[in-house]
């Protein structure tokens, strides 16, 4: 009996030894696996904090925004773009120690060799630029918001076409028009005595897109005109493709425009400036006007239509 005794202790002492060196191994591995993940995570969290004290590096302490070089900062350290160091007194503001023109070198190094995304990222542009290259790009991207196209007054809202359409309808009360083919009337009493002068914007809805129909009275060189042009709410390549004409007439008489709108990307004054639309002298609107020619009543009728539909010659 002894020595079968000792055959099933040597046995079971072999099998309770394995399983505790199977546990043994099952433990060694998950301390493994998570020492990994935990280290992997740590190694991510300490190139995030990274980055992010890079960018707070780069943060002007007055301003609040991304500094480009030329880089400033004062005897003691302190840091600030150069926009704010044309602007604030001798003095650094942090610890008002006297400024000089001392550039910070080593951080416009380091920003070097930053890469970023876009700054219009929410809005739809997924590239990443290098520090230097992301000011210049986010100038032109067709991702930016549009600047309000309201030219009765310099209003700075910016945002996406469908949010500025709500915005032009809600707060600037604007007309809204739906239909490719438009007649308005433009009235002005003692027009005359005035030289500059912007009519109500007036936006038509047709091929699922908005257009802007501008009125304005300036000075071309020394004589007093109209101007009559069509904006597009979008970007200048998608302008292109459409085409509208305009035209004013009276007492027999007719003058047309045709031409390709512009986008909201140029401002009104551009476009006024430039000359792109149809231009009536002063004494021609008011003849076109009839009457005793003392009150502006110029009807001008436009229609808009996709380039494909005709060719537009350009």
């Amino acid at each position: 009996m002894a020595p079968g005794s000792s055959t099933c202790r040597d046995m079971t002492d072999s099998r309770i030894s394995s399983v505790d060196y199977d546990t043994l191994t099952l433990n060694t591995e998950w301390r493994s696996s998570s020492l990994g993940k935990s280290a992997t995570s740590s190694r991510g969290n300490l190139r995030t904090s990274f980055k992010d004290g890079v960018h707070e590096l780069l943060e002007c302490s007055v301003c609040m925004t991304m500094m480009y070089p030329p880089i400033y900062q004062c005897p003691n350290g302190h840091t600030l773009c150069s926009n704010c160091r044309g602007r604030i007194p001798k003095l650094c503001p942090t610890c008002r120690h006297e400024l000089g023109n001392i550039r910070c070198l080593a951080l416009e190094k380091v920003a070097e060799s930053l890469e970023l995304p876009c700054s219009f990222q929410d809005l739809g542009c997924h590239d990443i630029f290098p520090y230097y290259g992301k000011l210049k790009h986010e100038k032109s991207c067709k991702y930016r918001p549009y600047t309000c196209p309201y030219a009765g007054s310099d209003c700075s809202v910016t945002g996406d076409i469908q949010f500025l359409v709500m915005h032009l309808k809600d707060d600037h009360r604007v007309d809204m028009h739906d239909g490719s083919t438009f007649n308005h009337r433009y009235v002005k009493s003692n027009p005359r005595e005035v030289d500059n002068a912007t009519w109500m914007l007036t936006i038509f809805n047709c091929f699922g897109r908005q257009f802007c129909l501008h009125f304005e009275a300036f000075q071309l060189g020394a004589a007093p005109v109209y101007i009559a042009f069509l904006r597009f709410m979008g970007d200048e390549q998608e302008s292109r493709q459409f085409c509208y004409s305009l035209e004013v007439g009276g007492n027999g008489r007719k003058l047309m425009w045709q031409g390709i709108p512009r986008s909201i990307r140029d401002s009104h004054r551009k476009v006024r400036e430039s000359q792109d639309g149809l231009i009536i002298q002063r004494n021609l609107a008011l003849f076109f006007s009839g009457g005793d020619r003392q009150e502006l009543k110029l009807k001008v009728a436009g229609r808009i239509w996709k380039s494909t539909e005709m060719d537009t010659g350009y």
